[in-house]
């Protein structure tokens, strides 16, 4: 029988990280041949989660340039993804969640009419705004799919509802609990132990909150209400609490972080963390504050209170399962809600348990499953 030829299309670390277990479970069939290829649309971020898992593309387009306007990435991803679908003609083309480069992988796919298969299907917060562009980019993502993975019922609801035949969509739970679930198995890192030392974290004395924040919409005044508030709460907790941000090297970011709060005592600014620290200072973190999709996730799979950084989420399951708090963007909001959690032991308790609506971690194998079963 003829190999089924399976395209794996990743541009930015959260895409590695999800399509990752993805990616392993494909390489384990021998009747099928996984081809991966990198648009490299967050350069910087997306190698080392390549290495770590062990992936290595066929291709890398290395698409990522300064100040690149998301015109001229779609542009980009158009013209170099669409000579790989002639060469390679794959089977199936995948690819995960609500990037550019995602959206622009789905189109190439249809124009070479090459089925696609969308992973992380059905999340929607109904407001084409909130979050830009990646609202957009899913839905049109999902017009374009043959099959939709969907990773939780309240996912596949919303695709039922846009007129999504049912014998397309399958829920399959969320691949970053598989991906979770490996990382947690590993040895922390030397440096995260060394700072967690430091700080008085791991022998109990002081809490860790975990702190990132980097969406286009918190650019400008959001950023700096973040901001304002992470400083009082510092400020407050002084003698208590570590605040630990690694901060995304975007200049939106970076500006009115250092002007805010580079000089505050129990801050600790980061360089953006590899993957694998990350999720290690996610389980000690007493609490995280987060605008992240996939912190969203994996803080509900690791039962840790998590107040959310914007004014909407595609990610009700872990509001639903009370470990997310949306929040906003408002000084006054983050403030009130993470004393809470930090002054009153029966309201961190209430928050403070495992929740898992994303499925039990094989959603990789019930993805690759579905696709031998529809060649």
């Amino acid at each position: 029988m003829t190999k089924l030829r399976v395209m794996t299309v990743i541009g930015t670390r959260p895409e590695a990280i999800k399509m990752a277990p993805v990616v392993q479970e494909l390489y384990r069939h021998t009747d099928i041949e996984s081809i991966v290829v990198a648009t490299a649309q967050h350069r910087e971020m997306l190698d080392q989660v390549l290495a770590l898992f062990h992936i290595q593309p066929a291709r890398d387009l290395n698409l990522m340039r300064a100040d690149q306007s998301l015109a001229e990435l779609t542009a980009a991803i158009f013209t170099n993804l669409d000579p790989l679908l002639t060469e390679y003609r794959p089977d199936w083309l995948l690819a995960q969640g609500d990037t550019t480069t995602v959206m622009a992988a789905a189109v190439c796919a249809y124009y070479r009419q090459v089925k696609f298969g969308h992973v992380e299907a059905g999340l929607r917060t109904g407001d084409k705004r909130q979050p830009f562009p990646e609202e957009v980019n899913r839905r049109m993502a999902g017009v374009i799919a043959d099959l939709h993975f969907a990773p939780t019922d309240w996912a596949r609801d919303n695709l039922l509802h846009e007129g999504i035949a049912p014998s397309l969509i399958k829920v399959t739970g969320n691949t970053i609990i598989d991906a979770l679930n490996q990382i947690k198995s590993m040895p922390m890192p030397a440096e995260i132990e060394t700072l967690l030392k430091e700080k008085r974290i791991l022998n109990g004395e002081r809490d860790l909150v975990l702190v990132t924040a980097h969406r286009r919409e918190s650019f400008g005044q959001p950023i700096r209400e973040i901001c304002a508030a992470l400083k009082e709460l510092a400020e407050k907790y002084a003698n208590q609490v570590e605040f630990i941000y690694p901060v995304h090297l975007n200049p939106n970011i970076q500006a009115p972080v250092q002007e805010i709060l580079g000089d505050v005592a129990n801050i600790s600014l980061l360089a953006p963390l590899e993957y694998l620290p990350l999720v290690h200072l996610e389980m000690h973190a007493k609490l995280i504050l987060t605008d992240s999709g996939g912190i969203q996730e994996e803080a509900t799979g690791l039962g840790k209170p998590c107040l959310v950084l914007r004014e909407r989420t595609e990610r009700p399951e872990g509001v639903q399962a009370g470990v997310l708090k949306l929040v906003g963007t408002s000084r006054e909001m983050i403030v009130s809600s993470a004393s809470n959690l930090l002054d009153d032991p029966a309201e961190y308790a209430r928050m403070a348990h495992a929740a898992n609506p994303y499925g039990d971690g094989t959603a990789a194998q019930k993805i690759v499953s579905e696709i031998l079963a529809a060649r």
